[in-house]
């Protein structure tokens, strides 16, 4: 039996609280720099709208670990600290969206790639919201983080298509969305517009 609707709400904006104090010192990389809670209730929301194949009734556990998918690999919080919080449904759906930071930044974007397919379906479906929300940013002149050259924002659609394709049967709404932005979507960058991934097929 699932519980009240109410009573998710309140757990929901009560995770929303706890996120926002985790990641208080942080900010975005982009040019206006917002607070870094602003991504990771973009990802949660992508998951809850219209287009999003759970939609209407995204479940709690997913939710919340949408909104907390960056504090182990960017905060002080440990894995133990989500387990006394939040249980251990969503501090593995956390786990499985977070890099290890033993490895280098090309071992960990490669490690994306390998383990996309063999992430839960809960953790799949954070990985396409949190994989949305970034390209999104990179789209905008203001979304995206300053000095990023055309080859380096290209490189980064590439990269994310590789990832998205290994979780894309678990949400066919997101997954339109991202591939109507890997087929068509445009930047601009100098005065000029750029195909997102040059490269689609």
């Amino acid at each position: 039996m699932s519980a009240p609707a109410s009573t998710n709400v309140s757990e929901l904006l009560a995770t929303a609280h706890w996120a926002a104090l985790a990641h208080s010192q942080q900010r975005r990389k982009s040019g206006a720099q917002p607070a870094y809670i602003q991504h990771p209730l973009h990802v949660a929301s992508l998951l809850a709208a219209p287009a999003s194949s759970l939609h209407p009734d995204p479940p709690l556990e997913v939710l919340q670990a949408a909104i907390l998918h960056d504090t182990v690999e960017d905060t002080h919080v440990t894995e133990q600290d989500l387990l006394e919080r939040f249980g251990p449904v969503v501090t593995r759906i956390v786990l499985e969206c977070s890099d290890d930071k033993d490895l280098n930044k090309e071992q960990r974007k490669q490690a994306q790639i390998d383990s996309a397919p063999h992430k839960s379906d809960q953790a799949k479906h954070v990985k396409l919201a949190d994989k949305l929300s970034n390209l999104t940013d990179l789209m905008s002149p203001e979304g995206r983080p300053a000095g990023w050259s055309v080859k380096r924002i290209q490189e980064y659609f590439i990269w994310a298509k590789r990832v998205t394709d290994g979780c894309v049967d678990v949400n066919p709404g997101l997954g339109a969305q991202l591939d109507e932005i890997y087929r068509s979507a445009t930047f601009e960058h100098g005065g000029k517009t750029y195909p997102c991934h040059p490269h689609y097929e």
